[in-house]
C-alpha cells in the first residue's frame, strides 16, 4: 500500500498545477499589456488592463450585477423546482421513469447553441427576446435538468418514513414539504443551488442568442474583449469572472459542512 503513496502524491499534485495553470496564465496576460514578437514580457508590463476595467466602472458593474442576478436567480429556482421535479420522477417506474429522466436530460445533452436558436425564435414570438427574464427562462432549462437528474439521485436513497410519520400525525402536504422535506435536504438543496449558479454564471450562446445583446453579462462583456482582440483586457475580466463562483464555493463548502442532514 505504501509503494502506491508517491505515485498518488504525484497525481495530486498534477491535478493541482492542471487546475491553477489556466488561472497562472489569465494572470500572466492581463498584466502583460499584450505581446509583441520578440518581447517574452509582453509589450507594457503592467496593471493597464486592470486599470482600465476601473475606469470603466458603471460598464462592469453593471455586467457583473447583471451576471449575478440572473445566476442567483437561476440558482434558486433550479434548486426547490429541481427537488420538486426530482421527487416526482423518482415516484415513477418502469417506462414512466426513464421516459422523464430522459426529457430532463436532454436540454443538458443538447448543444446550447442548437437549444437557443430554437428559444430564441420562441421568445420573440412571447415579446421576451432581449429581457432580463427571457435570459432567466432559457438558463433555467438547462439548469433544471441538471438539478432535477440530481435531485433524482438524492431521492433515490432517500428515506421517506419521517414524512409518512409526519402525515400521520396531521401534517399537510404543504407543511410536510416546508417543515420536514427541506430542512432534511438542506445540504442538497444547497449543493443544486451552486449548480444551478454555475450553469447561468458560464452560460454565453443562451444569453447572446435570447439576450440579444442587450442583456450584458460578464461573459458577454469578456467575450467581446476577446473578439476585438484586447486580450490583457479580456484576461482581466476572465480573472474577475472566475472569483465570485469560487467565493461561492467555499461558502456553499463551509455551509455543507456545518448542515445537519439525513442523506446520504
Amino acid at each position: 500500500m505504501n509503494a502506491f503513496r508517491p505515485g498518488r502524491h504525484l497525481a495530486l499534485a498534477a491535478l493541482a498545477l492542471w487546475s491553477v495553470l489556466p488561472l497562472a496564465v489569465l494572470v500572466l496576460v492581463s498584466a502583460s499589456g499584450g505581446w509583441r514578437f520578440p518581447s517574452l514580457l509582453g509589450a507594457e508590463p503592467g496593471p493597464a488592463s486592470w486599470l482600465h476595467l476601473w475606469r470603466s466602472g458603471d460598464r462592469l458593474l453593471g455586467a457583473l450585477g447583471m451576471s449575478v442576478a440572473l445566476a442567483l436567480s437561476t440558482g434558486a429556482v433550479a434548486a426547490v423546482c429541481g427537488l420538486l421535479l426530482g421527487r416526482a420522477l423518482s415516484g415513477l417506474r418502469g417506462w414512466a421513469r426513464a421516459v422523464g429522466a430522459g426529457s430532463a436530460f436532454l436540454p443538458v445533452a443538447a448543444p446550447p447553441l442548437a437549444l437557443g436558436v430554437g428559444l430564441q425564435y420562441t421568445f420573440l414570438l412571447w415579446g421576451m427576446g432581449g429581457t432580463f427574464h427571457g435570459v432567466l427562462l432559457a438558463h433555467l432549462i438547462p439548469a433544471l435538468g441538471y438539478t432535477a437528474l440530481f435531485f433524482l439521485g438524492v431521492f433515490a436513497a432517500f428515506d421517506g418514513e419521517i414524512e409518512e410519520e409526519a402525515r400521520r400525525l396531521g401534517a399537510g402536504r404543504a407543511q410536510t414539504l416546508l417543515r420536514i422535506t427541506f430542512p432534511l435536504l438542506r445540504r442538497p438543496l444547497a449543493e443544486a443551488f451552486l449548480l444551478g449558479f454555475l450553469v447561468s454564471w458560464a452560460q454565453v450562446p443562451l444569453t447572446l442568442l435570447v439576450g440579444q445583446g442587450r442583456v450584458r453579462t460578464l461573459t458577454v462583456e469578456v467575450l467581446a474583449w476577446i473578439e476585438a482582440g484586447q486580450d490583457p483586457l479580456a484576461a482581466a475580466g476572465a480573472l474577475s469572472l472566475a472569483l465570485p463562483p469560487l467565493f461561492l464555493v467555499a461558502v456553499v463548502a463551509l455551509a455543507v459542512r456545518r448542515a445537519e442532514v439525513v442523506t446520504p
